[in-house]
């Protein structure tokens, strides 16, 4: 086994803090920060200090391995990108807000790029002209840069990032399963090897496109993905993907529409007080504008729209909320009492599917401080599409089984996609077929959050003192500490060295002038696997090795230290 290196502490550029940093709001960033892994640049941007770059490397050096056995090969394509190839796809006005556009000094438009679909496209288009070129695996490890609105959680949710994206190359559909079905695996063993707890969920595509796509999610309070889980079923997806069966029911029993007076009651929760009734027997019409035009979104009285899902379904229109001034240009439309009812072809009409045909509900009348009851979809109005956009709540029945899910919060680690022809088509990426005719290649788009694996680890393993890495990912495999005196210093670098010898990665604390106490504290927070102390008894040549995440303790001579450690 190779010499492994001994990093003194003495020489570390890595300073610790006793104190959160005042913005922090997430674990992972608290203890990144202290533990001098990480320092903020700018709001959302960070530096890798030589301890956070040692842990970065380590899954990148995961990664990399996985995707090589499947046979995949690495390449670097540019950060800095041409704007054309992302007009081709549309995805220049797509990504909106969230796209870093700049010019050179000449005025040509260019992007930093915040994932490589169409380059990575244009590259094999480039170098593969023949169905026996294929199939093939590309994949990088490199920075993307996104816009992020409110950058925060550090490293959790940046607007620059490190990220492993891969893209498979088919002539064929079944060759694109296969493909999937790789990377599916791959990253099982990726996120085994991560030692990270993960989830498999269903999810839906967004501005990716494609026909397939599920994300990889570790559960942890501070994620900001919610996923659904069926406690009897294999049931898990995104919320954003949960779907509701459209189940109409038999509304021929309900009286004749009649409109009730109803003042002062704009909202839901007066209109149910006022009428001493559910308010899952209201009906709630949230306005919205789609590229301007007022679209109507119904959705049950007891439940929230979820406007993700509805930007979702409008993608890549641009959707906002109705203003004052629309209402005041649209007297038609009574704030507080608008009712499906009436709106003909004034206003589109989408619904979640809880508002089936045949079901009624009290809605507004589109009069002030009036309301309409026995209000019947199907019959007293129509809708014109339905769309899943409700909030997802605990105990809504499992799609597959009707059992009560269960939500969690989870950070998205990983997403895998089954693109198809979208970008192809965009780009003309065709090879020449065995019967000499032209074949549009099928693509496959996956996803690793490289950083965003570190913050998740971090996440999941950290503890009341620190940081907890697995031994994959760790900056070391063992700290050495100094207690303080010049003995204790000498057998820690002592053995250090035997340990590097042998191929162990060391970090040693050899610092002078700091109390055995703040050298303790500092190795919890740093969180290497194994603490290996020189303290009293050094003069025995006894030391004390600490597991670190158990708190295990126990005093062996340095010859057993070194066997323990080196087996």
């Amino acid at each position: 086994m190779a010499n492994a290196q001994v990093q003194r502490m003495s020489q570390l550029m890595a300073k610790t803090l006793r104190d959160d940093p005042a913005d922090a709001e997430v674990l992972s960033h608290k203890l990144l920060v202290r533990a001098g892994y990480v320092r903020r640049t700018a709001a959302g941007i960070w530096s890798w200090l030589p301890l956070g770059k040692k842990v970065l490397a380590n899954v990148e050096r995961v990664v990399r391995e996985e995707m090589d056995a499947i046979g995949a090969q690495e390449v670097l394509l540019p950060a800095l990108l041409p704007r054309e190839p992302y007009d081709a796809t549309g995805r220049w006005d797509e990504y909106g807000q969230e796209l870093f556009r700049l010019q050179d000094r000449k005025g040509g438009d260019y992007l930093l790029g915040p994932t490589h679909e169409e380059i990575f496209t244009l590259l094999v288009k480039d170098q593969c002209t023949s169905y026996k070129d294929l199939p093939v695996i590309l994949y990088q490890i490199q920075s993307k840069f996104r816009d992020e609105a409110r950058p925060r959680a550090g490293i959790l949710r940046g607007r620059e990032f490190l990220m492993k994206d891969s893209y498979s190359f088919d002539t064929a559909d079944e060759g694109l399963a296969e493909a999937y079905a790789l990377h599916r695996e791959a990253y099982r063993r990726i996120f085994a090897r991560l030692g990270l707890d993960y989830r498999i969920v269903a999810a839906t595509a967004g501005a990716m496109g494609g026909s397939k796509s599920e994300e990889f999610l570790a559960p942890a309070e501070a994620g900001e993905d919610t996923f659904a889980d069926c406690p009897n079923c294999d049931f898990a997806a995104n919320t954003e993907a949960v779907k509701h069966a459209l189940q109409p029911v038999d509304g021929s029993a309900v009286p004749a529409l009649e409109e009730i007076p109803t003042p002062d009651t704009p909202t839901i929760e007066t209109l149910a007080a006022s009428l001493g009734v559910r308010a899952a027997d209201t009906l709630k019409n949230l306005l919205v504008k789609v590229d301007g035009e007022i679209v109507a979104v119904g959705v049950p009285g007891d439940r929230e729209v979820d406007l993700g899902k509805v930007e979702e379904h409008f993608a890549p229109a641009a959707v906002e909320m109705v203003t004052e001034a629309d209402f005041a240009g649209r007297p038609d439309l009574v704030r507080g009492y608008v009712g499906p009812q009436g709106l003909g072809e004034k206003v589109k009409y989408i619904a979640d599917p809880r508002v089936a045909p045949g079901t009624a509900w009290i809605t507004g009348a589109n009069k002030a401080d009036t309301h309409a009851r026995n209000v019947v979809a199907g019959r007293d109005f129509e809708v014109d599409e339905y769309v899943d956009v409700v909030v997802v709540q605990e105990g809504d029945p499992c799609p597959e089984c009707g059992t009560g899910l269960k939500l969690d919060r989870a950070i998205e680690i990983g997403h895998i996609f089954q693109l198809g022809r979208k970008y192809a088509d965009a780009l003309k990426l065709d090879v020449l077929g065995q019967n000499g005719k032209p074949v549009r290649v099928t693509m496959g788009s996956y996803g690793i959050g490289v950083s965003r694996a570190v913050a998740a680890l971090a996440e999941q393993t950290a503890d009341e003192q620190g940081l907890c890495w697995p031994k994959e990912i760790a900056p070391a495999d063992v700290h050495v500490v100094a207690a303080g005196k010049a003995l204790q210093t000498e057998l820690a670098l002592d053995v250090a060295g035997k340990l590097a010898a042998a191929g162990v990665r060391v970090l040693v604390d050899d610092r002078a002038g700091v109390s055995p106490g703040v050298k303790f504290t500092d190795a919890e927070l740093i969180g290497v696997p194994q603490i290996l102390v020189a303290g009293r008894r050094s003069a025995e040549g006894v030391l004390e090795l600490k597991d670190r995440r158990t708190g295990e303790r126990e005093e062996v001579s340095v010859e057993d230290a070194i066997a323990r450690l080196t087996a």
